[in-house]
């Protein structure tokens, strides 16, 4: 009998550690560190080993008993491979390799609306980007049956296990991934969605509040800023999705801080608003705040756009991008295309933004100096 139980104990403490899935991300605003994330049935400890060889020479650990499990761990190499592999219980992952960060070219890749595409990323893939970002939108909703709550998040890891695992992921809110209930034809007495988008800020692990935060890459004088707009039509409705953003708000202090005095280099905001009705909030305030920087991306339509006012760009991404048809008054280039936009940087130069199709097309191709 005293075997039976051990027998018992011995497997209830495997299931208890049976790591679903992994993925990388930054939780600090510069990539000193990258935090390696994964789930597990039933709580367990965490632990990752890592190294730039597969001796795994590193590790980190916590005793805290989890099933979101979010470990942080230095990566002070450029240009190298690491190696790593995460442990909870008495399960252990394969080991998996990601890029350390770059000395001499950034890549980014930003996309849009992952939640109602299910995209072919082959090209994305090929491009080998750094890092990975979103516009917003990157599931359908947080109500659909079995995908409540983080689940949709966890289902969106499952859809490409080998790109989060070695590639960071570092998304931007859209209003679906906080749509807590159905919308309907009018807004209802409860809220639809979750204004402080408490799944999304538990399953990720991202710098600042999490539903805005910068990442700023030093050496390539680049620094990217995620804002929490979208449908800011709904603004004090149970429609409302995001942050305030008017004159009094948190959102606008932090980001007037942010642009304010403008810095050198490189700045991209990342927002799911259109780009034509946002840059004229405020008595076009919200503009002139955009255009301190070097360019703004939204998710907002499903095509792809790159807009000019003043000589500064503004673009649209989406990975289904067979929508309706709205082009921004500004409008310099326009496609319907499911596609996304690939960024690259080198030091003391102009940066590229690419506009690509999902079958590795460059539809459009712009460098931006360095301010």
């Amino acid at each position: 009998m005293t075997r039976f139980f051990l027998f018992l104990l011995l497997c209830s403490t495997t299931e208890a550690a049976t790591i679903q899935r992994i993925w990388l991300s930054f939780q600090r605003d510069v990539p000193t560190h990258i935090t390696v994330n994964w789930e597990t049935a039933q709580p367990g400890d965490s632990e990752v080993s890592f190294g730039t060889s597969a001796a795994l020479a590193g590790k980190v650990a916590k005793a805290e008993q989890v099933t979101l499990h979010h470990i942080e761990i230095p990566i002070p190499e450029k240009d190298v491979t690491y190696h790593y592999q995460v442990r909870s219980g008495a399960e252990t992952s394969v080991v998996h390799t990601f890029k350390g960060m770059p000395a001499k070219e950034l890549r980014i890749a930003v996309v849009g609306d992952w939640g109602f595409a299910q995209p072919d990323l082959a090209a994305l893939v090929k491009d080998d980007a750094h890092v990975l970002m979103t516009a917003g939108d990157n599931v359908g909703s947080l109500h659909q049956k079995g995908r409540e709550g983080t689940k949709a998040f966890s289902a969106l890891i499952d859809s490409q296990p080998e790109l989060f695992h070695t590639t960071p992921f570092m998304p931007v809110l859209g209003n679906h991934d906080r749509e807590i209930r159905s919308r309907g034809p009018k807004p209802p007495p409860e809220a639809v969605y979750d204004v402080d988008a408490a799944a999304y800020r538990e399953f990720f692990a991202l710098p600042g509040n999490e539903w805005n935060w910068t990442l700023a890459f030093p050496e390539f004088d680049t620094r990217f800023i995620a804002l929490d707009l979208e449908h800011i039509q709904d603004m004090g409705t149970t429609w409302q999705t995001g942050h305030p953003f008017d004159a009094a708000s948190e959102q606008l202090a932090w980001y007037r801080q942010q642009m304010q005095p403008p810095h050198a280099g490189h700045t991209i905001s990342i927002q799911n608003e259109r780009n034509a009705t946002m840059r004229g909030q405020l008595k076009g305030q919200w503009g002139r705040l955009f255009q301190q920087g070097s360019a703004v991306i939204t998710g907002f339509g499903y095509f792809a756009e790159r807009a000019m006012v003043d000589g500064f760009p503004y673009y649209n991404t989406a990975l289904k991008g067979d929508g309706d048809r709205y082009p921004d008054p500004k409008s310099a280039f326009f496609a319907s295309e499911h596609g996304y936009i690939l960024l690259t940087f080198k030091p003391k130069s102009p940066m590229q933004i690419e506009i690509k199709s999902l079958a590795g097309k460059v539809l459009d191709q712009q460098s931006y100096p360095a301010r």
